[in-house]
């Protein structure tokens, strides 16, 4: 930094000098000049360069002083100077000098290592060749300490000795080899995880997008949040930059919104969106907030319905190994549509909602189409994660299958039917699916038929008619529970 010491001062009004950065106007040759006095210096280079970058003054001498130059220089170029004036008659030499040293005089040292030089670079050297390399380059070798020239600023440790030998012995005959204690590399199981989800989603035509965690107080309003419901408790931004962005999100389900009505004002008629979303759930007692990612899915237009939302969710947790979900029906919350929502759980646990908007949110942003959003708890997908895929043998054993046509009310769930199918086969269910819901000619009024299909499969013996009708019989009388039948 620029100090008293390092302006030279003829007098208050005439500055002569900033050490290493810039000479005066009064320190030159005049008109009148009779008498030189020569001077030569070495500062501190890093002094040098604090007090160039305070004063805005870049010059040719800053730049030289600032990388460090070596003090024993000064004697030498000084009597070469004065042997130029001589030589070329400039004018009269005289005696004495005033010489103040400000450094320590004594050689830098450092140990010469041959195996630690071989393993370093590689290579196969003997302390010979080293030596002679060092020796040829200005450094003095005794036994195994190598004394550095003082022109030589730069040489302070082994690897600098090592990096001296291989520029000499040649970089293009020193031979590859591996690094040694590498660092090895690769996605932490949570990046592999998301990173199956991003590849899931776009698998199945969702684009990714990417959204502030700011939004607007206005905009839990949008997607009709009661006043009361703890979720408007935000972390609030000392210094936003505008009302906007005031508050940090604890649902991204505005942030979605927001970009599928811009879609939409664009005219982009078929949309299909997914975002890995963090919120922001402020904690009673603690500074900072409970912070989660959200995976967020958005879709209108086309084939898109709820039935499309839920089957990618379905597709996406046999990607990411996890158990099968159940859905249940969901009447209230605001944002959706009370008959065409449901809840996702995973051992019993909530992790996520799937459903229509409902549609006075979806006017509170002009969207005209019926949009499909799913949340779900990145946190809880991964911990109900199983760890490792099984596989089965292929069985022995030949399967049965049998269709059953259910004819109930139309608000009872399917998954209440396939909930009984499922506990009355047992272990030997092998697979299940739903492939058709039929409501019209033949159905009684307020009636629905749902047609199940399901496959048993022993891995001990062959499974006998008798046993099936058996199975199928339980599965008929526990449907009487539901007043749910046979259709004939």
């Amino acid at each position: 930094p620029l100090t008293e010491k390092m302006l030279c001062i003829a007098d208050s009004e005439k500055p002569i000098a900033v050490a290493g950065v810039m000479g005066g106007e009064y320190s030159g040759i005049l008109d009148d000049t009779t008498a030189v006095v020569f001077e030569s210096a070495c500062f501190n280079g890093a002094s040098v360069r604090t007090t160039a970058k305070t004063l805005g003054m870049r010059t040719d001498s800053s730049a030289r002083f600032e990388k460090g130059l070596p003090p024993q220089l000064c004697q030498i170029a000084l009597d070469r100077a004065c042997e130029l004036v001589a030589l070329l008659d400039a004018g009269d030499v005289v005696n004495g000098q005033v010489d103040e040293k400000h450094f320590d005089e004594s050689p830098v040292t450092v140990a010469l290592e041959p195996e630690w030089t071989n393993r370093f670079l590689g290579t196969d050297l003997t302390e010979k060749e080293m030596v002679d390399i060092l020796t040829g380059l200005g450094f003095t070798v005794e036994g195994r300490t190598v004394t550095v020239p003082y022109f030589r600023t730069d040489v302070h440790h082994k690897a600098d000795i090592a990096e001296e030998i291989a520029r000499i012995h040649g970089y293009d005959v020193i031979p590859d080899s591996a690094i040694k204690g590498k660092a090895n590399g690769k996605l932490t199981a949570v990046q592999k995880f998301e990173r199956t989800v991003q590849q899931t989603m776009i698998a199945q035509g969702y684009s990714q997008i990417m959204t502030y965690s700011f939004i607007s107080p206005k905009e839990y309003d949008a997607v009709g949040m009661p006043e009361n419901d703890p979720m408007r408790t935000s972390v609030v931004i000392q210094n936003p930059l505008g009302e906007e962005t005031s508050i940090m999100r604890t649902t991204a389900l505005p942030s979605m919104m927001e970009t599928l009505a811009l879609n939409n004002s664009r005219r982009n008629d078929a949309v299909r969106l997914y975002e890995i979303a963090k919120v922001y759930r402020p904690v009673e007692g603690n500074e900072l907030p409970d912070e989660r990612k959200i995976l967020m899915l958005g879709a209108y237009g086309n084939d898109a319905d709820f039935f499309s939302v839920k089957g990618a969710i379905e597709e996406l947790l046999i990607r990411l190994n996890l158990p099968e979900a159940e859905f249940t029906a969901c009447h209230d919350v605001p944002a959706y549509h009370p008959g065409r929502t449901a809840t996702l759980a995973l051992n019993g646990q909530t992790v996520g909602i799937v459903g229509e908007i409902h549609p006075k949110v979806r006017a509170n942003y002009g969207i005209r189409a019926r949009v499909y959003v799913a949340q779900l708890d990145m946190q809880l997908l991964y911990a109900n994660a199983l760890p490792e895929k099984t596989y089965h043998p292929l069985p022995r054993y030949p399967s049965v299958t049998r269709d059953l046509a259910i004819v109930c009310d139309k608000d009872l769930p399917v998954a209440t039917l396939k909930n009984v199918i499922v506990k009355n086969v047992g272990q030997l269910l092998e697979k299940i699916e739903l492939f058709d819901v039929y409501q019209g000619d033949r159905i009684p009024s307020g009636k629905k038929s749902v047609a199940y299909s399901f496959t048993m499969r022993s891995d001990h013996a062959t499974l006998s008619d008798e046993q099936c009708d058996t199975i199928v019989g339980k599965i008929i009388d526990d449907l009487k529970e539901f007043d749910a039948q046979i259709r004939s």
